[in-house]
């Protein structure tokens, strides 16, 4: 199984840019084809969909980002972390590397990132898949409002956001047998003050404003709900709410919790290796 060390020494970085800030992103970019990108959530990177890249991969360039303030990419204070942003981060690395019509593949956060692309610009998106995806006003959860704190920043030492990312995901990753090597990959890229620092900031910037803002009725991409039924985070519901209001739309639901891609690692593969064949 590929470790986390291994996923970021295959990492390459670019340039994007949020307002007047210029960030490091880094990315996989692994294939040859036309391209999918996918990306993550929060708390999480991209190592999230490690199980799934080396498939799709076969047939498509596969481009999966760490979202900025996350893993590997720009993580210093004082620059806007939203999903308003982070669109803007990832248009400016589909044109930096010259990547045109997408596939687009999102968790969580990252599927509010892609639900604004694929609404506000239809054409720029040709299929899209939201997993467990933020949506409405379905979020930010407790957890994460909490989090975003400001003395949450000031006061968590990097022993105790360990131990909390720890807790995080033992508890709500599905069966007793957690997989040690995908809880490091979680929890790795937040050992530091300057990561304790971002990851608050990522938490304070979940603005709801950033989804409700949008029409998922716009979007015309050809779209795939792969969904963990047992989601605590963001319930079934919001799915069949998605389902009814894109004209184009199939719900799959997977037996899972909100880590899908991680849960039913090989499901979610072959549900998405079909959708984007």
């Amino acid at each position: 199984m590929t470790t986390y060390e291994d996923w970021t020494a295959a990492q390459e970085r670019t340039t994007v840019s949020v307002d007047d800030h210029e960030l490091e992103m880094a990315y996989r970019d692994e294939g040859s084809g036309d391209p999918v990108l996918f990306v993550h959530g929060i708390p999480t990177n991209s190592y999230l969909f490690h199980a799934q890249l080396d498939a799709v991969a076969e047939h498509r360039r596969v481009i999966a980002p760490d979202m900025v303030g996350y893993g590997n990419s720009s993580i210093y204070d004082g620059f806007d972390r939203s999903i308003r942003a982070q669109e803007h981060a990832v248009r400016d690395l589909v044109d930096a590397l010259d990547l045109g019509t997408i596939d687009f593949v999102g968790h969580d956060l990252g599927g509010g990132v892609g639900l604004r692309y694929a609404a506000r610009t239809p054409n720029a998106i040709d299929k899209l898949v939201l997993s467990n995806s933020v949506a409405y006003d379905s979020w930010p959860i407790q957890t994460i409002t909490d989090l975003g704190l400001p003395e949450t920043a000031r006061e968590t030492s990097v022993e105790e956001l360990q131990g909390m990312l720890d807790g995080l995901f033992r508890q709500t990753l599905m069966g007793e047998n957690h997989d040690e090597t995908f809880l490091d990959a979680m929890k790795t890229p937040w050992a530091s003050e300057e990561a304790v620092t971002s990851v608050v900031r990522n938490a304070s910037a979940t603005n709801t404003s950033h989804t409700t803002e949008v029409d998922p009725s716009d979007v015309t991409a050809d779209t795939l709900l792969l969904w963990g039924t047992e989601d605590e985070f963001q319930p079934i519901r919001w799915a069949e709410r998605l389902e009814a209001e894109i004209d184009s739309c199939e719900l799959v639901g997977l037996e899972a919790n909100h880590w899908v891609p991680e849960d039913r690692r090989e499901a979610f593969r072959d549900n998405l290796v079909e959708f984007l064949r």
